[in-house]
């Protein structure tokens, strides 16, 4: 057998290919609420982090948008006063190849949105620091449980769904 040759029911797997195109900032807001409500004293913050993505196929042959959504809110403990709210639209245009069809889903909505996090990241950082705040450093976000999570939500909404119209 030749060097290159592959045995018999054993296909070659793709080369799998991803590129960043292009990566920018669709959406930006950041609202001190602090400074707005003049709060006096020591202030000790609880921060929630909301995560969303989205992704689509564009006009051209493989490649593909993915947006990745963050909502930022900062409530003081004692009395859940807000203090900021930061709300962030970050997008990748990725070329993507060799990804089977039946696994580009899940690619999307993990793959890509960990190579434009650390961007996110430094954006909620410097601009939690210039809006008057200490930076805000994101801890690292599990997109592949995130994953999980979104499709258990989708079978569990089906499943009702589908209960509900088989009482009518």
């Amino acid at each position: 057998m030749a060097e290159n040759e592959v045995p018999q029911g054993q296909q070659q797997q793709p080369q799998v290919k991803m590129n960043i195109l292009t990566q920018f900032t669709r959406d930006l807001s950041f609202e001190n609420i602090l400074s707005q409500k003049g709060v006096q004293g020591e202030v000790q913050p609880d921060v929630s982090v909301q995560v969303n993505l989205d992704a689509k196929k564009r006009s051209t042959e493989n490649q593909f948008e993915v947006v990745l959504k963050l909502q930022v809110e900062s409530k003081t403990k004692d009395s859940d006063s807000k203090l900021f709210l930061l709300e962030l639209e970050y997008a990748g245009i990725f070329h993507i190849e060799g990804v089977p069809e039946e696994q580009m889903h899940p690619f999307l909505l993990i793959e890509c949105p960990r190579m434009l996090f650390p961007f996110v990241r430094r954006i909620v950082s410097d601009v939690t620091r210039d809006g008057g705040f200490p930076p805000l450093n994101l801890e690292n976000i599990d997109f592949v449980q995130l994953y999980r999570n979104e499709i258990t939500r989708r079978q569990q909404a089906q499943q009702q769904t589908n209960g509900q119209s088989a009482d009518a």
